[in-house]
């Protein structure tokens, strides 16, 4: 995950977040009904600025976990 997906997730949650507290939402479907809502507004604010969609930034070929693995391979 890039600094731009990090930054536009740490967007989302926060402001999801401040949103729950501000309008004490209570109950998990109206909690996941926040998330979407809020997760949807940054999803459109990155479209009409023309950034990258975060499905469409690029991905790394190998995982932290296969690494993860690789290493513990090379330790032994």
């Amino acid at each position: 995950m890039g600094s731009t997906e990090l930054a536009a997730n740490l967007f989302r949650a926060t402001q999801t977040e401040e949103k729950l507290r501000r309008d004490e939402v209570s109950g998990k479907q109206r909690a996941n009904q926040t998330h979407f809502e809020v997760g949807s507004k940054v999803r459109q604010t990155i479209r009409e600025l023309g950034g990258t969609m975060p499905e469409a930034l690029p991905t790394p070929e190998t995982s932290i976990q296969q690494l993860e693995r690789v290493q513990k391979k090379l330790e032994k």
